[in-house]
């Protein structure tokens, strides 16, 4: 089954020379700084390199973060900092306020945000897989996976290297634990998209579908409630998907509700149920269009015109009238007036992150390449300090809108 996910931009930097020069006193020090510049630079490319698979992410990650910990790491597992830790300044966009950047002198700052923008990839990569029409069942699995691991590094971020920043994160800003939040939520549920999809495509029993449909609707709600108090001007696009996101689950749930409830013969309460599931795709239609018009960051597309979304209206409407013939031949069951209550809870296919970790201190940093760096040498006149309200360009990122849907489904 193909999937449409909604997805933000990628945060844009500055170009980091890491040139000290006069304070790396030694060739392995230089080497570190200029290992680290290509590294950087390298990651960056493959950001917006469709060819990038995971594996050739997480080299390229392993390699940078390594490096990078030896700007933030004591090589004597004390408590004490690292020296070099304020020596660089980093500038860094947010994924929803535009082009000026963040600046900080802080290499904890580097760290989460490069790290932010990894999750952001892995979920970009399992959205273009997400969106081919041929895809396979290993395929389906790596969209899976890619958004568990994506989860695990936001919450890591959030948990382990957030708190440490010296400088408190700005409110609305991607580091701010409301959006980070949002970010683990929406990978979990898109996750369970894929899990749904396998259940339907096995024919699983439709109790279980039925249960993680509405675990996955509840996932959505919770994570637009988490973005409610940001500013629409910024949010209201990726408000408008979780909303519909959220009804969309819950037309699924009271779709096959009404399945589980015709097979236990009680099609009066299935006719309501499927009634129900009506009224919830119906609205989701709706905020499809409101999605599409709504001006904001993120990706731009017509979710109402894709399978995915026509298959769930076909399978409404095909499942209320038979239900509603059965009721006419065989049971003659009044039509309750209460929709019933969804207390559905699934004890299988629940997503949970991946845990994270970063890599261990390259091994290039000895206790003496750190001491080759000479803080005392540093030029009093910090010209290259960059201006916190200079634009930064952003990213040139593939097209990931979905491509067309031939109705293949996931095998």
């Amino acid at each position: 089954m193909t999937h449409w996910f909604h997805r933000n931009p990628l945060k844009a930097t500055a170009p980091v020379s890491f040139n000290f020069y006069g304070v790396a006193t030694t060739p392995a020090a230089t080497k570190v700084c200029n290992d680290l510049r290509l590294s950087r630079t390298r990651l960056l490319e493959l950001f917006t390199d469709p060819s990038c698979n995971p594996e050739m992410m997480k080299n390229a990650t392993d390699l940078y973060f390594s490096l990078l910990q030896g700007f933030i790491l004591s090589l004597d597992d004390s408590s004490q900092e690292c020296k070099l830790r304020y020596i660089q300044n980093f500038k860094w966009t947010d994924t929803l306020q535009g082009h000026v950047p963040n600046a900080q002198q802080d290499a904890v700052f580097e760290l989460v945000s490069m790290g932010f923008n990894v999750a952001l990839w892995y979920t970009k990569y399992a959205s273009r897989l997400a969106g081919k029409e041929d895809i396979t069942e290993d395929e389906a699995k790596d969209v899976h996976r890619s958004l568990k691991i994506a989860a695990g590094i936001f919450k890591h971020l959030k948990e382990s290297h957030i708190p440490k920043l010296i400088t408190p994160v700005e409110k609305g800003r991607d580091l701010e634990a409301r959006l980070i939040d949002s970010y683990i939520i929406q990978c979990q549920a898109e996750a369970q998209e894929v899990t749904i999809a396998r259940a339907i495509e096995l024919k699983h029993n439709p109790g279980l579908i039925a249960a993680l449909a509405y675990e996955t609707a509840n996932f959505y709600q919770k994570a637009d409630q988490t973005l409610s108090s940001l500013d629409p001007t910024y949010a209201g696009k990726w408000r408008k998907y979780l909303n519909l996101k959220t009804c969309f689950y819950m037309a699924y749930a009271y779709c096959y509700h009404g399945q589980t409830l015709l097979a236990s013969d009680k099609c009066g309460e299935a006719i309501r149920s499927l009634q129900e599931s009506e009224k919830f795709f119906a609205k989701a239609e709706a905020l499809c269009k409101e999605y599409g018009e709504t001006k904001g960051p993120g990706t731009t597309a017509k979710p109402s015109g894709h399978l995915f979304f026509r298959k769930l209206g076909s399978l409404i409407k095909n499942t209320l009238e038979k239900c509603q013939r059965e009721n006419g031949f065989i049971y003659f069951q009044k039509v309750p007036a209460e929709a019933p209550q969804l207390e559905l809870k699934a004890n299988y296919g629940l997503v949970e992150p991946v845990p994270f970790e970063f890599p261990a201190l390259n091994a290039h940093w000895t206790p003496e390449t750190l001491a080759a760096f000479d803080l005392t040498k540093r030029p009093k006149d910090d010209t290259a300090k960059p201006k916190p309200d200079e634009e930064v360009k952003p990213l040139k990122e593939p097209d990931i809108k979905p491509q067309k849907d031939s109705g293949c489904q996931i095998s």
